[in-house]
C-alpha cells in the first residue's frame, strides 16, 4: 500500500545526516530538531501554535483535554472512521455521538450533525477522511450557532487546503478551534516511528496544552495541570524536517496517481471513483488542494467486493478495507440509542469499499497493472 522504501532511497542523504546530527548531540527529547520542525510547521500550515507529541492518538485526546471538557459531556463524529477519533471520547468519560456520512465524499454529513445536536453536545469532530477536506464552513457555522467547539482530525489530511464559501483559503487542521494530525509512517508526511501533533490559533489552549505534553509542567517538578507523558522524540522531528519541504510535491504526485487511476476506471459499471473535491465532484478540485487523496477509496457496485480483495492478494496487489465494520457496530461503542436507520450510508459503504495502492513511488506500470487486474475481475 506504500513504498517507504523507496521513498527513503530519494531522500536518503537528508534523512542519514538529519538522524546522525541528533545522535551526536544526543538531545533525543525536547531538542532543536523538535522545536525547528515546530516552526517549519506552523509557517506551512498558517496556524500561531503546533505542540508536537508522541502519536496521533495522543494528540486528539490531549486537544479534548485542553478545552476543559468534562465526563458526560456530548462530542458528535463519524460512524465511518477508524476507532482512535472515538476511542479517545470513551477514555476521557465523554459520551459519543456517532453520525452518518454523505455517500459522495465519505465525510461526515452536516444534516446528520445538526439532527444530533443537544443541550449536552460540546464538541464536533470532523475527520478529513481519506485526505479529502470535509465540510468546514457548515460545520463552523453550526459550531458558532450553538456555541460548540470544533476538533478536526486531520491524521488523513496533512496538507490538504479547504477553500471557503467566501473564496478564502485555510490549510486542513487550521481552521477548527483545535486539530490533531498522526505522522505514522504510512501518512502522506509520515516518520519512521510514531509521532503527532496539535495545532490551534488559540493562545491560552496552546498554552494549557503544552503543559499537558509534558505531565502538566511549565517549570520542572512544577505541576500546575494534569497531563500525560506524550513528547516527538528528536529523531523522529529530524525525519520529518527532511520530508516536510516534499508534503506538497508529495501531495501533487497523489493526485496525479489518482487522476490515472480514475481514467482507466471511466465507464466500468461497477465502480464509483472516489470524489476528488470538496464540492463533490468526481474530478479532481480546480478551486483548492482539497483532496491529498491518503487514500484512493473505490466503491463497488453489485458486485463481489471481498472477491475482488482476495483476487488482487492473489496478484500480490496489496489493497485494504477501510473501514470493515461501523464504529456503532463496534463492541466496545455499541450503545442503545443507536439506530440502524440513522446509518444507512455507512453500512452501506462497508460492504461497497476497496483502498488501492497510493503512494509516491507508484509508476504507470504499476497502476496500468492494478487497474486492469481490477477490471479484469469485474468484467467476468
Amino acid at each position: 500500500m506504500v513504498d517507504l522504501k523507496g521513498q527513503y532511497q530519494h531522500i536518503k542523504e537528508q534523512v542519514d545526516t538529519s538522524i546522525s546530527e541528533v545522535i551526536e548531540s544526543t538531545t533525543f527529547i525536547n531538542g532543536p530538531a523538535v522545536h525547528n520542525f515546530q516552526k517549519e510547521l506552523e509557517e506551512y500550515l498558517g496556524v500561531k501554535h503546533v505542540i508536537p507529541c508522541a502519536n496521533g492518538t495522543d494528540a486528539l485526546q490531549i486537544a479534548m483535554m485542553g478545552l476543559g471538557l468534562k465526563p458526560g459531556d456530548e462530542v458528535i463524529t463519524t460512524d465511518f472512521t477508524f476507532a482512535a477519533t472515538v476511542e479517545v471520547i470513551a477514555l476521557l468519560q465523554l459520551t459519543p455521538v456517532l453520525v452518518d456520512v454523505d455517500p459522495v465524499n465519505f465525510n461526515i454529513d452536516v444534516a446528520a450533525i445538526k439532527k444530533a445536536i443537544t443541550p449536552r453536545t460540546k464538541a464536533i469532530v470532523p475527520v478529513h477522511l481519506f485526505g479529502l477536506a470535509a465540510n468546514m464552513d457548515d460545520i463552523m457555522e453550526l459550531a458558532k450557532a450553538h456555541d460548540l467547539y470544533v476538533i478536526e482530525d486531520n491524521a488523513q489530511g496533512i496538507g490538504a487546503d479547504y477553500a471557503s464559501k467566501d473564496g478564502s483559503k485555510k490549510k486542513c487542521g487550521a481552521i477548527g478551534h483545535v486539530a490533531s494530525t498522526s505522522f505514522f509512517p504510512s501518512k502522506n508526511l509520515g516518520c519512521y516511528g510514531d509521532g503527532g501533533a496539535i495545532f490551534t490559533n488559540d493562545d491560552d489552549l496552546a498554552h494549557t496544552i503544552r503543559g499537558i505534553v509534558n505531565h502538566g509542567m511549565y517549570k520542572r517538578y512544577h505541576h500546575d495541570v494534569v497531563g500525560v507523558n506524550s513528547r516527538l522524540d528528536s529523531i523522529q522531528a529530524a525525519v520529518l524536517r527532511a520530508k516536510l519541504p516534499l508534503l506538497n510535491q508529495y501531495n501533487t504526485t497523489r493526485r496525479n496517481t489518482a487522476r490515472k487511476y480514475t481514467q482507466a476506471f471511466a465507464g466500468i459499471e461497477n465502480i464509483i471513483t472516489p470524489s476528488g473535491s470538496c464540492a463533490g465532484q468526481t474530478s479532481i478540485c480546480d478551486r483548492c488542494d482539497c483532496h491529498v487523496f491518503h487514500q484512493y477509496t473505490l466503491r463497488i457496485l453489485n458486485s463481489d467486493r471481498d472477491g475482488l480483495v482476495q483476487h488482487l492478494n492473489d496478484n500480490n496487489i496489496p489493497c485494504g478495507v477501510y473501514y470493515p465494520i461501523p464504529l456503532h457496530n463496534q463492541k466496545a461503542y455499541q450503545d442503545f440509542r443507536y439506530n440502524e436507520a440513522d446509518f444507512t450510508v455507512t453500512n452501506q459503504l462497508v460492504k461497497e469499499v476497496i483502498s488501492l495502492p497510493m503512494h509516491t513511488e507508484l509508476d504507470d506500470e504499476q497502476i496500468n497493472f492494478i487497474t486492469k487486474t481490477i477490471i479484469d475481475f469485474l468484467r467476468k
